[in-house]
């Protein structure tokens, strides 16, 4: 089996990958994650998703590179990473009592032959109608200030959901599991 890596530093995704039981290290892609202007979240996700790939592809030439990026969308209202307690603040006070769409952008890369293959996973949030003082206070014990729309599923931010609607449980938290089974696959690696 050829080298695998993750082209991320979120110890989140690392958590993930590694449920498979394959060895794997980790890359700093260091890519620029603001979408192009009139990119959709969709179209944007899946771009970082190779962008990020392709951006560790050069130390690692003969592995296959795994890129992942998450865009939250609501209306055609883009929420990414807040970054701040206030841009969180405002994040959840919009999307309180809605249904959002965190859309998951998943690349794996052949180094060694250039060859892409992406997949998009789509989960579907519905947030709980809360009040301004639980949400600040969800924001005060989980500072979730680099997670795509405020909103860290694997933690204490499951509280603010009222439902999930995906295909993968794993596409939520930044990493879409079941897709990149398939493409393991592709490339013949099996995690059995």
């Amino acid at each position: 089996m050829p080298p695998l890596i993750l082209a991320s530093t979120s110890p989140y995704r690392r958590e993930l990958l590694a449920r498979l039981g394959l060895p794997f290290e980790t890359a700093n892609p260091a890519v620029d994650e603001a979408l192009l202007l009139g990119e959709t979240p969709e179209a944007g996700a899946l771009r970082l998703s190779e962008a990020k790939a392709r951006a560790v592809a050069g130390s690692h030439g003969d592995a296959l590179i795994i890129g992942s990026d998450q865009v939250a969308c609501l209306d055609g209202q883009i929420f990414g990473k807040p970054g701040t307690h206030d841009n969180a603040l405002r994040q959840l006070q919009a999307m309180r009592g809605h249904r959002v769409n965190f859309f998951t952008g998943l690349c794996l890369l052949n180094a060694r032959t250039g060859k892409a293959h992406r997949r998009g996973v789509a989960t579907l949030v519905t947030f709980r109608n809360l009040q301004d003082e639980e949400i600040e206070s969800y924001l005060r014990k989980e500072q979730p200030y680099h997670c795509a729309g405020s909103a860290k599923s694997e933690g204490l931010g499951i509280a603010l959901i009222a439902r999930i609607d995906g295909e993968d449980p794993n596409a939520l938290i930044g990493l879409p599991l079941i897709a990149l089974c398939d493409l393991l696959r592709i490339e013949n690696v099996s995690v059995f």
